[in-house]
């Protein structure tokens, strides 16, 4: 008699990147669209990191009714302004300006973490919108396994993921990322959602701690860890867009200018919020292949490889062009503090699509969101067993229809 496949444990990774977390919204409109009318969250495991936390958090305190959670967002993100982010008023951005420049150019200490721009603001919204309480009756009426939220800790180096879920789910300790059982709340979404030097660090448990894409090399990790066996990853990479079949890209274009402090800030946060997911995805797959040469008994042992089911939905256009087709809605008093760094330019919008928190930006990634979730919606709705009834049964049936 063959081994039994343990019960399929869905997973729901969102990961960072600040303005491009709209896009994410999009396609979880059309989840919750292809969703019977008032389902509860298919998701026992939600994982998010920096503006994907904040996304996970508003999900998971609307389990019972995931399509309620959903709109939540849609009405913040399609009406975001940058100053409900970080001051945006010609004050507010000059005094921190000076601030950091004090601290940091000057040498004046500072009690306080400095940082580029002042996201009190975000503080204010989130505190105001999101519930934290309704995580625990998500969890106790069983619509919700565990969420995770990643923060990145300055002393230990570490990447730690913050978790609050069923109480047999163990922490876990790794090379350079840790679990940690808590009570989420304001905090740890401000710590992982605090950009290097953009956003100052926030204090958790004596340690400073910055946004979760910082070294979080295995960004699939923690949904695992909190029993997932297979996972949707709703990433904020355009790597792919544009890409002509086989992956060759065109002769690169030479120029004699140097590149601008926004293009080279632009690769650097590419390389944190981008990279490491997509490495982790292609080492998943190799993975899976690994564990399709095992026998079929032993993949679901609990012992040596297992494969893990996974879903990808990321942006089919370059999200830096459609920034800098937005850059005038910027504020004007960033585009004046960041006009000599070249973000203002066209080439500049790599920096933008991290930073535009502005309705119009959003909204047409909200969109883009949408259009990429239904070129793919018969695949999401395999995925999430919507297109046959699901059987209690240890063996895969086919759907199709036979006597």
């Amino acid at each position: 008699m063959g081994m039994q496949r343990p019960a399929d444990c869905t997973g729901l990774i969102l990961s960072g990147g600040g303005a491009r977390a709209a896009y994410q919204v999009g396609v979880l409109s059309v989840i919750a669209e292809l969703l019977p009318a008032g389902a509860a969250n298919p998701f026992p495991v939600i994982c998010g990191t920096s503006a994907g936390a904040i996304n996970a958090v508003a999900l998971a305190s609307h389990a019972r009714t995931f399509s309620d959670g959903v709109e939540r967002l849609q009405e913040v993100w399609s009406q975001f302004r940058c100053e409900q982010v970080y001051r945006s008023d010609w004050p507010g951005v000059t005094a921190q300006a000076w601030r950091w420049a004090r601290a940091n150019l000057l040498g004046f200490p500072s009690k306080k973490p400095t940082a580029l721009l002042d996201n009190e603001p975000l503080r204010q919204l989130l505190d105001r919108t999101l519930k934290f309480g309704q995580i625990d009756d998500s969890l106790m009426s069983g619509h919700l396994r565990a969420i995770s939220v990643s923060a990145f800790g300055y002393q230990s180096a570490d990447s730690v993921n913050f978790y609050q879920g069923e109480a047999r789910i163990s922490p876990w300790a790794r090379h350079r990322r840790v679990g940690v059982q808590t009570r989420l709340g304001l905090e740890h979404l401000m710590a992982s959602s605090a950009i290097p030097l953009v956003f100052p660090p926030v204090l958790l448990n004596r340690e400073w701690f910055g946004d979760g894409a910082v070294r979080q090399r295995a960004p699939i990790s923690p949904a695992l860890h909190l029993g997932a066996n297979r996972v949707l990853v709703i990433g904020v990479s355009d790597n792919f867009a544009g890409q002509p079949a086989g992956g060759r890209r065109g002769p690169r274009l030479r120029t004699a200018l140097p590149p601008t402090l926004a293009q080279i800030g632009g690769h650097l946060l590419n390389s944190t919020f981008v990279d490491n997911l997509e490495t982790d995805v292609e080492l998943l797959e190799r993975m899976n292949r690994l564990a399709g040469y095992m026998p079929a008994g032993s993949r679901y042992s609990g012992r040596g490889v297992r494969q893990v089911e996974v879903q990808i939905i990321s942006p089919s256009e370059p999200l830096n062009l459609i920034a800098a087709r937005h850059r005038k809605a910027l504020p004007r008093s960033l585009r004046v503090f960041l006009r000599g760094s070249g973000a203002t330019r066209a080439s500049g919008g790599s920096v933008l699509s991290y930073l535009l928190f502005e309705a119009e930006y959003c909204q047409e990634l909200i969109e883009l969101g949408r259009r990429d979730a239904l070129a793919k919606a018969e695949s999401l709705q395999r995925f999430l067993g919507l297109l046959c009834p699901l059987q209690e049964s240890t063996e895969v049936d086919s759907c199709a229809g036979g006597a």
